[in-house]
């Protein structure tokens, strides 16, 4: 059994030093805190889902050995994490569109995190603040504001979406 205990603690250091550096210093442990539970692929034993409870927070991806956030992550991210960081604030009249995974368009973006970086994990949120999906950047932050035309976020998953 010490032997597993272990190995869970550096999972979840692991984890932790991840979401660190994708998202912010400290924001690892606000986002994955000591009671997530850590899936592993059957196949090739590495890290692949983090769950808190019942709820998928992220996926660790493979090719990148960084996170896909889920929207409950997403969520989490957005309650825990101060000051927020890698968000993309979007006009109130496209967010139906969004949170049915439709991509975010320069055009639509109001405000975004200005350290974002293209290809980077994103978090789309509304006026208020709140969770509309989640996806990758196509460009940077600064780029979004100023643009006026292309994809800003290719949304990999909207609130609205069925899962």
């Amino acid at each position: 059994m010490g032997e597993e205990m272990g190995n869970k603690l550096d999972d979840l250091q692991k984890i932790q030093s991840i979401a660190d550096y994708q998202f912010g210093r400290g924001i690892g442990t606000n986002l994955f805190p000591s009671e997530v539970r850590i899936a592993h692929s059957k196949r090739t034993k590495k890290i692949r889902h983090i769950y808190l409870g019942e709820e998928l927070l992220a996926t660790l991806r493979p090719t990148t050995g960084l996170f896909a956030l889920t929207i409950s992550g997403a969520k989490r991210m957005v309650s825990e994490v101060k000051p927020l960081r890698l968000w993309v604030k979007i006009q109130d009249d496209v967010e139906p569109f969004v949170a049915k995974g439709r991509s975010v368009f320069a055009k639509h973006v109001v405000d975004a995190d200005s350290e974002i970086r293209p290809q980077e994990e994103v978090i789309v949120v509304n006026g208020d603040i709140a969770v509309v999906a989640v996806g990758r950047a196509l460009l940077s932050g600064k780029e979004m504001k100023a643009f006026r035309r292309g994809v800003a976020v290719r949304v990999r998953k909207g609130v609205a979406e069925k899962s």
